[in-house]
């Protein structure tokens, strides 16, 4: 690793668990690449991370943020203090494969249009199965549910090569996600409204509206602990799906089109509130809650989002259908019963 103008920065926003910083840091020494950086972007880590860095691992940066400004505003301020070219936007509880940078990076390079990539990712645990955050590439279906190459909603596959080629995909996952700086920037960054989750499939559609691509490289693996920060059963990360999602729809989309597929996604949000109080899932219920009121109270929020958005716009929204599947996600799994990414593939323009 070189110290001057590295091609790459990795950066990686962290708020506490300094054993899992530890695991990855330590992984990416193993990296095969002559020319990256690591920064770690700490939150405000509150269990002495910031004194373990300086004293353990000094050849990392460390950026001390003054507070926990989430994923988002955590890997924006990292990339204003990068070098490299390329960012690497990487979660603090991954482990890597020696090639994954390289493969990333020649990924990337192969074509003008693409704008970012992302690895195939496996679970930490059971490394025979694809993780649930991005698997082997990430869709999204009209409505704005996002699922991925081996991953329907709690359907984790086992990866037996079904999904190794390389492809381009609807968005990349910010577990690990390969981004052009120039092209990062120009895009406006990471929206901080979003705090974590699904940031990084709003980026991707606005890199899509610019006229680019984005891809997955499956001969890059890394393997991801998956909610080491916020479990996946936390109130606050029903709130936050749910809410970005529905900031996603209707800041995304023309005016029409955000009304009319805007409308068809209550009605769903509702069917999940009714769900969530026969199984008494009170996390999941008022997460719900929490997010409808928040869009209702935040109109100039999501207006200025769109002017933002169309700001970027080079292409339509019949463009943009054409890469989402045209199907609801939940009828075809729920109701149908088809339980992997190859079972609706017919239906997904990829």
């Amino acid at each position: 690793m070189t110290n001057n103008l590295p091609v790459i920065s990795i950066i990686i926003p962290h708020w506490n668990g300094i054993e899992i910083l530890s695991e990855c840091i330590d992984s990416l020494q193993k990296t095969k690449f002559d020319s990256y950086e690591i920064i770690v972007s700490d939150n405000a880590s509150t269990d002495g991370s910031q004194q373990w860095l300086k004293e353990n691992h000094n050849q990392v940066i460390l950026l001390e943020n003054e507070k926990n400004y989430g994923y988002a505003g955590g890997c924006n301020r990292g990339a204003d203090i990068a070098k490299g070219d390329y960012l690497v936007f990487l979660n603090n509880d991954t482990i890597h494969d020696s090639i994954w940078l390289e493969s990333l990076f020649d990924c990337i390079q192969s074509k003008d249009n693409i704008a970012a990539v992302q690895p195939k990712i496996l679970n930490y645990f059971d490394r025979s199965i694809f993780d649930y955050a991005g698997a082997s590439g990430g869709f999204m279906d009209i409505l704005c549910y996002p699922f991925a190459r081996g991953r329907l909603f709690f359907n984790q596959e086992r990866d037996e090569g079904q999904y190794d080629n390389a492809s381009s995909c609807f968005w990349a996952s910010g577990t690990a996600l390969m981004v052009k700086k120039n092209l990062f920037y120009e895009a406006g960054k990471f929206d901080e409204i979003f705090f974590a989750h699904m940031e990084e499939i709003d980026l991707c559609w606005r890199l899509h509206i610019m006229g680019y691509e984005i891809w997955v490289e499956p001969r890059s693996k890394i393997f991801h602990k998956n909610a080491a920060t916020l479990p996946i059963d936390s109130h606050f990360k029903f709130y936050l799906n749910h809410r970005n999602s529905l900031i996603m729809l209707f800041s995304n989309y023309s005016l029409a089109n955000a009304l009319y597929i805007g409308s068809l996604r209550l009605i769903l949000e509702f069917i999940a509130m009714g769900y969530a109080i026969i199984k008494l899932d009170l996390s999941h219920l008022t997460g719900i809650v929490r997010s409808l009121v928040w869009i209702i109270f935040h109109p100039i929020s999501i207006f200025k989002k769109r002017r933002r958005f169309n700001e970027l716009r080079k292409i339509k929204d019949k463009i943009i259908f054409k890469k989402l599947y045209k199907a609801s996600i939940i009828i075809s799994y729920f109701l149908k019963g088809k339980k992997t990414y190859s079972e609706i593939v017919s239906k997904a323009v990829l």
